[in-house]
């Protein structure tokens, strides 16, 4: 069984990626501000009232002071969640404490810059704002901010949001994945000891009448083994090689049964490098020889039949049975067959198992022709 490391399981917005959208973000914030305010100031020069406006200056400053204060509250914000009880009211506060100090942030860049300059900037007349003035500064300036920083949480969010949403998709196709290779391998440990219970039974009634038969077909056996335990840790054959191996299954049977069993295969090495599921062929041969067989002592005809059409390979298996032979439910072999065309090609992939006519039962697989070796995924494909 082929073994695939899952992906971790989903974890909360890195710091790393944290930093680089809210830097980006206040980025674009401290920009849209400053050119706002530079806009504003030119239009209220025309005016002679330029000292509305803070300069350009001050702008980046306050910027600058609040980043730090936005990536805090943005961390603790994305492992606050949303809940109705604790996230939200979490959220709310982290918005109000943030929007809340970019008017003392304001006033602190102001300083700086004064500081900063020493007296060769222009400057607002000093004096202390009227209250009314300061309280509607204060206001305009938490409104702002608070919506800025909505914004930016949003961002953030979605960003995480819909990173966990891939993380977890990944997941759940790696897991699929590991599933479907476990159960395919379940299945082809299925036919091995079902193949090789039929042909012991087979051999055992040569051994007393038969001896030197018998001998002969417990080496045949031997390498038929080492080729079904080899076929069956792949996951896909070429098609050559199923009908290798369906001839030498049929070979051992044509000699306990002798003259009653005829076989028609075609040429193995004349078949086009086409893949097929491995060891796809062995239950419909078995069921072949045995339900054939059944019920009568007359002559069995068995015939498989591979072709192309247009991009679908058709492959079909006919023998013949008692007038009287009525038909059974479907076993493992035709089950096992199903599961797997299922499993790997899903609906683009089918068996077909029915009566062709009084004396004759056919068989038949019809799946996507697969020219490269690529398992297909449940309802996907491989080319």
């Amino acid at each position: 069984m082929n073994t695939e490391i899952l992906p971790p399981a989903p974890k909360p917005i890195a710091l790393r990626t944290l930093l680089m959208i809210s830097g980006l973000f206040w980025v674009y914030v401290t920009l849209s501000n400053v050119l706002y305010a530079t806009n504003m100031s030119v239009n209220a020069a025309l005016f002679h009232a330029d000292a509305m406006y803070a300069p350009w200056q001050v702008r980046i400053v306050q910027h600058v002071l609040l980043l730090p204060l936005l990536l805090i509250c943005y961390w603790a914000s994305s492992r606050a969640g949303w809940g109705m009880r604790r996230g939200l009211p979490l959220q709310l506060l982290l918005a109000v404490i943030f929007a809340v100090l970019c008017y003392p942030a304001m006033n602190l860049a102001i300083h700086i810059c004064m500081w900063y300059f020493q007296g060769h900037w222009d400057v607002p007349s000093e004096g202390p704002e009227p209250s009314g003035a300061e309280r509607a500064a204060w206001s305009a300036s938490f409104i702002s901010f608070f919506l800025t920083y909505g914004f930016g949480v949003a961002l953030v969010s979605g960003f995480n949001w819909y990173q966990l949403h891939r993380d977890s998709e990944l997941r759940a196709a790696a897991l699929e994945r590991v599933w479907t290779t476990a159960r395919l391998t379940a299945l082809r440990m299925q036919l091995s000891p079902h193949t090789l219970f039929n042909l012991l039974h087979t051999i055992r009634g040569q051994i007393n009448p038969e001896p030197e038969i018998a001998r002969s077909m417990v080496v045949q056996l031997a390498d038929l083994l080492r080729r079904l335990l080899s076929a069956g840790q792949r996951d896909f054959s070429l098609i050559s090689e199923e009908l290798s191996f369906a001839r030498m299954y049929l070979e051992l049977q044509q000699q306990r049964f002798g003259d009653r069993l005829t076989v028609s295969l075609p040429d193995a090495g004349a078949q086009p490098a086409l893949w097929v599921p491995s060891l796809i062929l062995q239950p419909l041969v078995e069921n072949a020889v045995l339900h054939g067989l059944a019920g009568h002592d007359g002559p069995v005809d068995i015939r498989l039949e591979v072709w192309l059409s247009a991009d679908r390979l058709i492959m079909r298996i006919v023998n013949t049975t008692a007038s009287s032979a009525v038909a059974a439910g479907e076993g493992i072999g035709l089950s096992n067959v199903r599961e797997r065309l299922a499993v790997q090609f899903g609906a683009r992939a089918s068996l077909s198992a029915y009566r062709a006519e009084a004396t004759s039962w056919m068989a038949q697989i019809t799946m996507p022709a697969l020219r490269e070796r690529a398992p297909a995924t449940p309802g996907g494909g491989a080319s």
